[in-house]
């Protein structure tokens, strides 16, 4: 059952979310008051946020944040400075950070935040004042049991330490657990910043095994050279895995032989860009989506994978590393194709994972060893591959499809057990 869609309506994040989600819920043969209740968010809250610049004029900012479910557990959920955050895009992101939780069987629910801003425009004073103000605005709103904020596009551990703070000063006590991703010694978690490019790698050596390939004979082309992109080329080059391909806003690098990521980590630190790095030949970021390769991780933004060139990709495992890179479109064209798709709310988790650690640890004001994290992070990742996987065997579907479904199937299993308070 195939609903045409304009271009517009297919990279719209929620549309493509909700398309998702209707697959899966039908297929579950999902309760009709399940179904309505899961639809749609919990809670959806709009700010307007006034902020005084560096020049002496006021200015006013939009910002979100929408909790979608709290039926397993707080709301958990990053936040993004963006001009083009919309209320769709937190909306969409929201309830794939609610299917994300439940996939890997951690005790959250979704939420999602965000400010129209551009925040390269902006003064570390300006970026202070707003997040100061965006989260004394949500105080009544998140907490460490009831919704935990987290980085996300353009956001970082400074945003966190000052958006814990400010929830600590209205709390008139330190409240460490109301976000993660800080600081390591103000709370955060060693491992974290690793977590969502070490996860990607668990799932990809997984994938690999089931495909019997090895690490390698495995060429691998990243797109997005941002915490999850970088981390997940690092790591994958030093287990053996040859990355061919880096595809960047500015242009994109390719070396058939493999790059050298610590020297191209070290031109990046030094230059600001990976553009001139000597170790590699200028390519088109578009075309290095549909180069030939084993593994293609698209870790950048929204809807990089389409109708227009699904059919052109020619990778053996699509590793989605961002959220929502492959449209609804997509997903047939692939699946035709037998690309082996590792789903985003499978593929990016390991930074959820690592975050609710970081949570566990704050409640329990006891921190674990890096390798206790990282440790903890491989058995629930490979326990939610196989979960995915075996579902998708069983229900004779397509890995987010079943990725979808075991989502679904747990949180509406949480709501009947809980009941609903009328």
């Amino acid at each position: 059952m195939t609903k045409t869609v304009s271009l517009e309506q297919e990279s719209n994040p929620w549309e493509a979310q909700a398309a998702r989600f209707e697959l899966a819920a039908h297929k579950l043969n999902l309760d009709e008051g399940l179904w309505k209740i899961l639809q749609y968010p919990n809670r959806e809250i709009i700010l307007h946020i006034p902020v005084a610049m560096d020049n002496g004029s006021m200015e006013v900012f939009t910002g979100f944040r929408v909790q979608h479910s709290i039926a397993r557990g707080p709301a958990k959920g990053g936040i993004r400075y963006s001009p083009d955050v919309t209320l769709d895009e937190v909306r969409a992101l929201a309830a794939w950070m609610t299917w994300k939780c439940a996939v890997v069987n951690i005790p959250f629910g979704g939420a999602k935040g965000g400010v129209i801003c551009d925040p390269h425009k902006m003064s570390m004073g300006e970026l202070e004042r707003m997040t100061r103000r965006y989260t004394a605005e949500l105080v009544d709103f998140i907490g460490p049991e009831k919704d935990v904020p987290a980085p996300d596009v353009n956001t970082n551990e400074q945003i966190m330490a000052w958006m814990m703070d400010t929830y600590s000063m209205h709390m008139r006590q330190t409240v460490t657990a109301v976000v993660t991703g800080k600081p390591i010694n103000i709370g955060g978690s060693r491992g974290r910043r690793e977590a969502t490019g070490r996860g990607i790698m668990i799932v990809c050596d997984e994938a690999v095994k089931k495909l019997g390939l090895t690490p390698e004979n495995t060429r691998v082309i990243v797109q997005g050279f941002g915490n999850v992109g970088s981390n997940a080329a690092r790591l994958m080059a030093a287990a053996g895995y040859k990355i061919i391909g880096l595809a960047e806003v500015g242009g994109g690098l390719y070396n058939q032989n493999g790059l050298d990521l610590d020297a191209l980590w070290e031109f990046r630190q030094r230059n600001g860009t990976v553009q001139g790095f000597p170790g590699a030949d200028k390519a088109d970021a578009g075309e290095l989506l549909t180069t030939e390769c084993e593994i293609l991780i698209p870790a950048a933004t929204e809807n990089q994978i389409t109708s227009q060139n699904a059919d052109k990709v020619k990778c053996k495992i699509l590793a989605e590393g961002a959220n929502g890179p492959t449209s609804a479109a997509a997903d047939e064209i692939l699946a035709d194709k037998k690309v082996f798709v590792i789903p985003d709310i499978l593929c990016n988790a390991g930074g959820v994972t690592t975050s609710y650690f970081e949570w566990v640890q704050d409640r329990q004001g006891y921190f674990w060893k890096e390798s206790v994290v990282n440790e903890q992070l491989e058995h629930i990742m490979k326990t939610a591959f196989e979960d995915v996987v075996r579902y998708a065997e069983t229900h004779g579907v397509h890995n987010r499809i079943a990725a979808y479904m075991l989502a679904i199937d747990r949180v509406a299993y949480t709501i009947r057990q809980r009941g609903i308070y009328a």
